[in-house]
């Protein structure tokens, strides 16, 4: 299965576009895909988003984080947010089959990289921290910029966790871990007595007695002339966004002034607007099947075709072409399963009303190997990625390396022994399907050979790079034995159809 992180970077440049217009060049150059970008002036600060594969997502840290040291200046960095660096915070976020451990033990690749190459001490957070005081970011960052730039050289407790007790002079100093995914979540007051929105902000953080899952602050928005309470919400399933908006609306109210309007900066997972929305329109017995979009896009486990095809464009080895000749079989198989359905419809024919229900089963079947494809092509990527420090490791190397590749070719070598069972009711469709229904022959034909030359091409590839000779041999006179099927199938139906057309 895909391995995916989320990385959520935090940028002391909030009003110079072309500046994070240059590090997210950088993020994009590493393969990842950047989901969101957020600047605010007042607060002077960026907020980025990206996903994509452990490796990737790493590579593509770093260089935003060597981007940030060369663009941004602390020491003239003015704005309402606490900062302490050029990059001030780099999260990790475990998203699909990675776990908190795996992005801990990225968040401690990231961090010495960055102290080894850019001379940046780092510190730790959060599921990463090495010490209980430093879980909390605003315990690291607390003095900021210039707090830690006079104590890290004399004070034992700011040491860093990678690096040298010495402040980069205009990159100051990197924060990195892991950790649940973060709602960033202002609330803005219709007044511009700051003073309100911090005894507010207070009330509902967890150091002033409020919600154990939310970390807040006031600020003044002088641009707009109003008060705002900036929240980060660390865990929305335990301190939920309706909870934190509607006592902050009845805690206003004790002060004489009003909400003015909410906002998210970044991403939100949709789960927590979803809870919300159940909260105000007090829907108990919705169910979230009722959502259309989720029928629309396969929600449920079912990727849909366009979330295939989005994730097939990224620059990542899998899925690849192996799952694509899967798709080809399966789009080949569907048009021909539709053509039986009309035909019978029309005509009564009891031969095609017989496999109708064959047809319609052997798209899903096809439809599986398109993550049986990819699933099998990972383990040989894990595979390489396996140690070799001792010979035994290496040893183990060579074998896990060798058994993927042989499960790598022998699934699309299936898919080349089904699509022999298919041929025949294309065949019979070209002869008995309906005329108007002809061309739809032509195009499952077409896709189904597509399918074929697809899947015999990555069965080759991999057959390559394995040194069984013996298993090499076997399937390869089995793979021509089918292809030569697969050719007389194919010019025999096309002529067919062709003629019917």
């Amino acid at each position: 299965m895909e391995k995916i992180v989320e990385c959520i970077p935090n940028f002391s440049e909030g009003r110079d576009q072309a500046k994070i217009d240059k590090i997210l060049a950088e993020i994009k150059s590493a393969g990842v895909e950047l989901l969101d970008q957020e600047m605010d002036a007042d607060h002077n600060r960026a907020v980025v988003t990206f996903v994509g594969e452990p490796d990737a997502v790493l590579e593509a840290a770093f260089r935003a984080v060597k981007a940030a040291s060369e663009l941004i200046d602390l020491t003239k960095h003015k704005g309402e947010h606490p900062r302490m660096g050029a990059t001030d915070v780099v999260p990790f976020v475990p998203i699909s089959n990675v776990t908190t451990r795996e992005c801990v033990e990225m968040a401690k690749r990231l961090g010495k990289r960055i102290a080894d190459e850019l001379k940046i001490p780092i510190y730790l957070y959060e599921a990463a921290a090495t010490r209980p005081d430093r879980e909390n970011l605003a315990n690291i960052r607390k003095g900021e910029f210039e707090g830690i730039r006079d104590e890290i050289e004399t004070n034992p407790d700011r040491r860093p966790d990678f690096g040298e007790p010495e402040i980069h002079p205009t990159a100051g100093a990197t924060v990195v871990g892991a950790r649940f995914p973060l709602i960033a979540f202002n609330i803005n007051l219709n007044t511009s007595d700051v003073s309100i929105a911090q005894k507010i902000a207070k009330a509902i953080r967890f150091g002033g007695g409020g919600y154990r899952y939310v970390k807040s602050l006031g600020f003044e928005l002088k641009g707009e002339n109003i008060a705002q309470i900036s929240i980060n919400m660390t865990d929305y399933t335990k301190s939920p966004l309706y909870r934190i908006f509607e006592t902050v609306r009845r805690e206003a109210q004790r002060y004489g002034v009003n909400i003015k309007e909410s906002e998210i900066v970044g991403l939100v997972p949709e789960k927590a607007l979803i809870d919300t929305a159940i909260y105000f329109l007090q829907l108990d017995r919705f169910n979230e099947d009722q959502i259309l979009e989720y029928k629309l896009h396969g929600k449920g486990g079912k990727q849909s075709i366009l979330d295939f095809l989005h994730v097939l464009a990224l620059a990542r080895p899998t899925p690849g072409g192996g799952s694509v000749a899967a798709l080809q079989a399966a789009l080949g198989t569907s048009l021909l399963s539709m053509v039986t359905g009309i035909t019978v419809r029309k005509t009564k024919d009891k031969e095609l009303k017989d496999f109708h229900g064959f047809l319609k089963l052997e798209v899903y079947e096809f439809y599986k190997f398109i993550e049986k494809d990819k699933n099998a092509f990972d383990k040989v990527i894990d595979a390489f990625k396996l140690s070799e420090e001792t010979e035994e490791d290496k040893k183990d190397k060579r074998i896990a390396i060798q058994n993927g590749l042989k499960i790598a070719a022998q699934v699309p070598f299936e898919v080349c022994k089904k699509l022999l069972f298919i041929y025949p009711y294309a065949k019979i469709l070209a002869q008995k399907g309906l005329k108007n229904a002809v061309s739809d022959v032509g195009v499952a034909l077409y896709s189904l050979h597509s399918g074929f030359m697809a899947a015999r091409v990555n069965v080759l590839i991999n057959l390559n790079s394995i040194t069984d000779t013996e298993f090499n041999e076997s399937v390869k006179i089995e793979l021509d034995s089918l292809k030569k099927q697969e050719q007389t199938f194919y010019q025999e139906i096309e002529n067919i159809f062709l003629t019917k057309l």
